[in-house]
């Protein structure tokens, strides 16, 4: 048992959206006892931590997570603590660890590299309940779990390009309840990315029958964020109301130049779906105009059906390889969501064989001055020789759209972090102190109350956990202590892994994993099962 903490003298917002108001937090075996008025609070044989001229708020819950490995392998994770990230939800993109076969599961981990890398980890599990078992061991933060669509089909259609018959689709329905009764919020995929871009429509609604019974919800990386961006969002939008499930559309983005000021269009979408038909959305974004993601993404789908020796073998072939590059660099590949790309616009992050790191931090048409190669040989040369485990930035985003979509009433906050690489994103570091930093405190784009409401009360009640995101009493104690006046993200895309300023204490139920800024190394980070607190 917890000995009991007192916080003193604290402005506490608690996460509704309700304006700040100064109290004292009482700390019971791993909850808020009691929010009491300022001064008034008996402090004798308790430990007291003194927090006057800092913020008390509900841990950040990070809805659109990379760190799947990492919660793992990485006991520290100051990445998220540092941030005072409490929760991250993992499952991302329709891609992960679980489920997974014994054919498939080294498939995963290969491919994923770009996005996770390679630790060293016992991999013995298979279903998410035995992942999620994983996490229970102990970890820096707790974490829940999306079933990914692109590993339940890899599972039972492999990575051909192709729709599933009917037994076929039983048999992935099947995973899908497995998944759901194992303790997945919900189903994500990746509509973009192989095998899940060979899904129908249709596949998705089918597999979405256990989502809805399980009271789950749908989070789809859509199909196109360029040429046909509002129309992506609409077939979302048309996915979730005909299988009957909430929706949450993962790092919802109004990207490439051509889009710039469209994200109203976008809005307008979710909104007509909310108010004719009763469909419950929510979204995420992370205040940065670059992407990121694996540097074999904007290879069009044919080009990588049938996996990663496949994919290679046409990326070798000279005739084949003139086609991919003709469609990525003139037509505009359904990896690169239809739009022609500029070479100047994708840098490469990270890689695997230490012999290309040359590469890092450069754009591929940087890379090309006095190589003799042309942007599109120098790109397809890099994949085969670091087997597609490359990552890279794709300046992409617009500001203006970044600002008016974290203003809508159904956005939440997500980092969309990928944490490996030699010069990963730096949103992996800095997108809460960013938000409460950069966008509150220096733009005012968002009240401090309504800023904290999106990074915790809302993506809890996404979440369906009644115990956590807000301040109040008989709530777990996940808690974020941060100075309104400081707060602020160091990470660069020069240096990306530099953590905050600003957070002082943060907590996961009563534990401190952050005290007076510096990491703790206590790991009271649990797994986050469907209808749990």
């Amino acid at each position: 048992m917890q000995p009991e903490t007192v916080f003193t003298g604290g402005l506490v917002v608690d996460g509704t959206g309700a304006p700040a108001r100064h109290a004292d937090l009482v700390l019971r075996d791993g909850r808020i006892a009691h929010v009491a008025a300022p001064g008034r609070t008996e402090t004798s044989g308790r430990s007291v931590v003194d927090v006057t001229g800092l913020v008390v708020a509900p841990g950040f819950i990070d809805m659109h997570a990379h760190s799947d490995l990492a919660v793992l392998a990485d006991p520290d994770h100051s990445a998220k603590v540092a941030q005072g990230v409490t929760l991250e939800v993992l499952g991302q993109d329709g891609l992960a660890y679980a489920p997974v076969t014994d054919a498939t599961s080294a498939e995963l981990f290969e491919r994923l590299a770009g996005w996770n890398g390679s630790p060293d980890l016992d991999r013995d599990w298979r279903g998410i309940g035995e992942y999620l078992d994983r996490i229970d061991e102990g970890a820096a933060v707790n974490a829940a779990v999306l079933v990914p669509h692109g590993n339940v089909r890899a599972a039972v259609v492999g990575n051909e390009d192709r729709p599933p018959n009917r037994r076929e689709l039983d048999r992935m329905r099947d995973m899908v309840c497995r998944g759901m009764s194992d303790g997945a919020h919900g189903l994500s995929s990746g509509l973009t990315y192989t095998p899940g871009m060979y899904a129908t429509d249709d596949e998705i609604v089918a597999l979405l029958a256990p989502v809805r019974e399980a009271g789950g919800y749908y989070c789809p990386h859509h199909r196109n964020y360029g040429s046909r961006v509002v129309e992506s969002y609409q077939e979302c939008l048309d996915v979730a109301r005909n299988a009957q499930v909430p929706l949450h559309l993962a790092h919802c983005h109004v990207n490439f130049r051509q889009n710039r000021g469209r994200a109203p269009e976008v809005l307008d979408a979710v909104d007509e779906a909310t108010v004719r038909y009763g469909l419950d959305v929510t979204l995420d974004s992370y205040p940065y105009g670059p992407s990121a993601t694996y540097l074999g993404a904007p290879l069009p789908s044919w080009a990588q059906a049938g996996g990663t020796e496949m994919t290679l073998e046409r990326l070798r072939d000279p005739a084949v390889r003139a086609r991919i590059l003709h469609e990525i660099e003139v037509e505009g590949t359904d990896g690169n969501h239809g739009v022609p790309l500029d070479w100047r616009t994708i840098v490469v992050t990270g890689v695997t064989d230490p012999a290309l790191s040359w590469t890092v931090g450069s754009s591929i048409a940087d890379l090309t001055q006095g190589d003799g190669r042309s942007p599109g040989e120098l790109y397809a040369d890099l994949l085969v020789a670091d087997r597609l485990r490359s990552g890279c930035l794709l300046d992409v985003g617009n500001e203006e759209n970044i600002r008016t979509i974290m203003q809508h009433g159904a956005h939440t906050g997500g980092s969309d972090g990928i944490l490996v690489g030699a010069r990963p994103h730096p949103r992996g570091w800095g997108t809460f102190p960013r938000y409460l930093g950069h966008y509150v405190r220096e733009l005012g784009i968002l009240t401090l109350e309504e800023c904290v409401r999106h990074l915790t009360s809302r993506p809890a009640a996404r979440l369906g956990l009644s115990g956590r995101g807000t301040v109040q009493s008989g709530a777990i104690a996940d808690l974020v202590v941060f100075d309104p006046d400081t707060v602020a993200a160091r990470a660069t895309f020069a240096d990306p892994r530099r953590t905050p300023v600003g957070i002082e204490h943060v907590l996961i139920g009563g534990e401190f994993t952050l005290r007076d800024g510096r990491r703790t190394g206590s790991l009271p980070g649990r797994s986050v099962r469907r209808n749990g607190p």
